[in-house]
């Protein structure tokens, strides 16, 4: 098979090779036998942030009396304060929570839901979100809708499918702020206005956004913000957050009961439900602040920058394999940091699903030493590729070679 002939980065658009070779140093645990191509999944974190995590786990170990009686609290209350500046918000409509999942199951446990409702979710939902929805639904006789959007994303249509499937019983709308599966930006903030006229609540799904994009949920519009640190942002493994409009703080209801007040006696909050949920170290949570240092405005534009060259690299390269290119038609303006490659769905072909992964990624791994996320989305097969600031355009070119070579393979064995 001849080699692929792939117009690298421009040159001209180029960051400072200097500066991203630092901020690539950053990442200083990272296996250099591996090429990681899967930040979009589990983002590993800086030195910076791994050095914040383990110093609050070690405070923790010192005297756990003092941390968790004393000073917890207020060490939390600070986090979210850099996070709300983060998100340009108010600290009292923030709250700090495991992840982007724990977010959705405390919406999900207090969006009240009688039999006959309905909670509208787009086809692009995460597996875990629709999960929850399905779950709280059953529970209540509820039912949940499924709005299938256009190949082509625009604002207009966008908003016209899903306004289209709208009714009387619609009692909420659960979008994507960037989907998982296929690496899209949703125009959120018109979903939210369009919403609004027919007085339905949105729940945005938004762990791919933050540093992907700026962030404002009073901005966007929406009820509810569920996210987690650990991806573009590089928070520590554990780290997310639940942002919610003030119509709904006094309402928001723990899906796991514990004492439900402060256990250093402050005043009450509503976010005492949440700040205690059994004994665990907040250490994940409390080195978001540093998180934000890191990705510091200047270092989040060169981070977008660098990861978008990349992509295009990726998409350049792709679209020289027979069979693959865009999984989507989107606009060039929403390839960030992560986008989704269909691949031709070889005879024999059997779509992954979770824990049993589609064979090319299996196979990038064990031949290339290479980790992508391969999988499925409406039974059309798909690699996304997610690129950071430790990622090189040579690594992205490998994977390429890689991919075309393991297809080349898969259509042999069909012939034979």
């Amino acid at each position: 098979m001849p080699p692929l002939q792939i117009v690298g980065m421009d040159e001209k658009r180029s960051n400072d090779g200097m500066n991203i070779a630092a901020d690539a140093a950053q990442f200083t645990q990272l296996d250099p036998d591996c090429v990681y191509l899967n930040h979009g999944s589990f983002g590993p974190s800086p030195q910076l942030v791994n050095d914040a995590r383990e110093y609050w786990s070690r405070r923790l170990e010192r005297q756990p009396m003092q941390f968790f009686c004393r000073d917890m609290e207020s060490e939390l209350d600070h986090a979210a304060e850099v996070l709300a500046g983060f998100l340009n918000t108010r600290p009292d409509r923030v709250v700090l929570l495991n992840n982007a999942t724990m977010a959705m199951n405390v919406v999900a446990a207090t969006v009240p839901l009688q039999h006959g409702d309905r909670v509208l979710l787009t086809d692009h939902e995460y597996g875990a979100v629709r999960n929850i929805w399905s779950a709280r639904c059953r529970s209540t006789g509820a039912f949940s809708d499924s709005v299938v959007l256009p190949d082509r994303l625009t604002e207009a249509d966008c908003c016209a499918a899903i306004e289209e499937r709208i009714t009387a019983q619609t009692k909420l709308l659960v979008i994507s702020h960037v989907t998982s599966a296929t690496a899209c930006i949703l125009p959120v903030k018109a979903v939210c206005a369009m919403a609004r006229k027919h007085r339905i609540p949105v729940c945005i799904d938004g762990p791919h956004a933050l540093s992907m994009l700026d962030v404002c949920p009073e901005d966007i519009g929406c009820d509810f913000y569920c996210a987690s640190g650990h991806k573009w942002l590089c928070g520590a493994f554990g780290s997310g957050f639940l942002w919610a409009h003030p119509r709904w703080t006094s309402k928001l209801v723990s899906p796991i009961v514990s004492w439900g007040g402060s256990i250093a006696g402050r005043a009450p909050s509503w976010k005492d439900r949440f700040q205690w949920l059994g004994t665990s170290d907040p250490a994940a949570l409390l080195a978001l602040s540093s998180a934000i240092e890191f990705m510091n405005p200047e270092r989040t534009a060169r981070f977008r920058n660098h990861a978008n060259q990349l992509i295009q690299v990726a998409i350049r390269g792709f679209a020289q394999i027979s069979g693959c290119g865009p999984l989507l038609s989107q606009p060039a303006d929403d390839l960030v940091s992560m986008v989704s490659l269909e691949l031709p769905a070889t005879p024999g072909w059997k779509p992954g699903y979770h824990g049993h992964p589609d064979a090319i990624q299996t196979l990038l791994r064990q031949r290339h030493g290479i980790e992508v996320l391969t999988g499925s989305w409406n039974q059309r097969r798909f690699l996304r590729l997610s690129a950071h600031l430790y990622n090189t355009e040579q690594q992205v070119l490998r994977c390429v070679e890689a991919v075309s070579q393991l297809l080349a393979d898969e259509r042999s064995d069909a012939v034979d």
